[in-house]
């Protein structure tokens, strides 16, 4: 198989689809693997590191989209390179279908066989390719609101541990998943106040073990969601149902009801959001945004701003996949995989996922139909 490594091009999206190792990998097992011109520098991976392990640089995007069986992306396709997409061609990258119509029609219309990096799924629940980006977000939601809660970046002026003699702030986190808890290990070594929310009390009773009483825990409901935003000197949400659109869990009125120069930090932007004042995708170049009095910010793409971290810890979980497509061929890996099957958003012209069927109200084909 031939494998398409692009430069991504989202607002500062410095992260690369594989490293040189994984290459290595793909290399020895007896594919080809082709890279575009410095995809790894933001990385700090050069092109002379991915040639020394038999990969192939191409000048152009367009080039690497021509040759290439199956694309390898971090990222969505945008706008540019839809038309730089074969038809028939595989897709294998984070795709957030469900708050993205223009893509999911372009992959329909090609027939692209687009494999979404977060809606993989284990049989006991989890999500292998999405767990280590939504760790790193999750960590990084912390870092971030302490900068924006500083009074120079609109902040209202805090310090999240406090000193003493002086309260730290409160952080409150919607969605004790990976990111929540991930948040919450941030918050809490830097001594914040922190609550979590939480839909399922079992996932309340583990975070309440592990962190030793060290944070409250509170099961979700609108009315303990409007008492705790009201609260908040930041707040993180980490709101996720699988391959779906994040629902509206925090008002417009919630929001009116925090304190001046307060922060929201929206993880879930992905996905569209879970704040309903959060009305627009910002970028690295321009994180956030006033509203209500409130900083709000709204970043796609949070991992890339630490690459070198992001591109190695995404590339050990997607590498094994990846090798099972390569070897095997494309149908026969989705057939033999449930996790992987699981991954196919969009075959031949079709919608395989339903959670993104629904949020189009699009007509749904179940993949094992197609896979005979």
């Amino acid at each position: 198989m031939i494998i398409g490594i692009p430069k991504e091009i989202k607002n500062n999206e410095n992260r690369v689809a594989i490293t040189p190792a994984g290459v290595h990998t793909l290399v020895n097992a007896g594919h080809k693997v082709v890279i575009e011109k410095s995809a790894g520098l933001g990385s700090g991976i050069g092109d002379a590191d991915y040639t020394a392990v038999g990969g192939r640089i191409l000048n152009k995007d367009t080039d690497i989209f021509n040759e290439s069986d199956m694309i390898v992306k971090v990222k969505e396709p945008l706008a540019s390179e839809y038309d730089l997409l074969k038809e028939g061609q595989g897709l294998f990258t984070y795709l957030h279908l469900a708050a993205d119509r223009p893509l999911t029609d372009s992959l329909l219309r090609r027939k692209i066989t687009a494999i979404a990096y977060e809606t993989i799924q284990l049989p006991n629940g989890s999500l292998p390719l999405l767990i280590p980006m939504s760790e790193v977000a999750g960590r990084m939601s912390v870092q971030v609101g302490t900068h924006l809660l500083q009074k120079y970046n609109g902040g209202m002026g805090i310090l999240l541990g406090g000193v003493p003699g002086v309260p730290p702030a409160e952080v409150v986190i919607i969605g004790g998943g990976i990111v929540g808890i991930n948040a919450a290990k941030m918050a809490v070594g830097l001594g914040a106040r922190v609550t979590v929310l939480d839909i399922d009390k079992n996932r309340l009773s583990y975070l309440d073990d592990i962190f030793l009483g060290r944070i409250s825990t509170l099961l979700c409901s609108d009315y303990t969601i409007a008492e705790m935003v009201k609260k908040a000197d930041l707040l993180i949400s980490g709101v996720l149902i699988i391959g779906a659109k994040a629902p509206k869990v925090v008002t417009t009125d919630m929001v009116k009801t925090m304190k001046k120069g307060s922060v929201i930090v929206d993880v879930a932007i992905d996905q569209g959001g879970s704040v309903q004042t959060i009305d627009r995708v910002t970028t690295h170049d321009n994180p956030c945004y006033e509203k209500h009095g409130v900083v709000h910010y709204s970043v796609a793409n949070m991992p890339g701003a630490v690459p070198r971290t992001s591109t190695f810890a995404l590339t050990d979980v997607t590498l094994p996949y990846l090798l099972r497509i390569a070897n095997k061929g494309v149908k026969k890996a989705l057939a033999e995989d449930r996790a992987l099957i699981s991954g196919l958003n969009t075959y031949m012209g079709h919608i395989t996922c339903e959670a993104v069927a629904k949020s189009f109200n699009m007509p749904f084909t179940a993949p094992e139909e197609l896979m005979g």
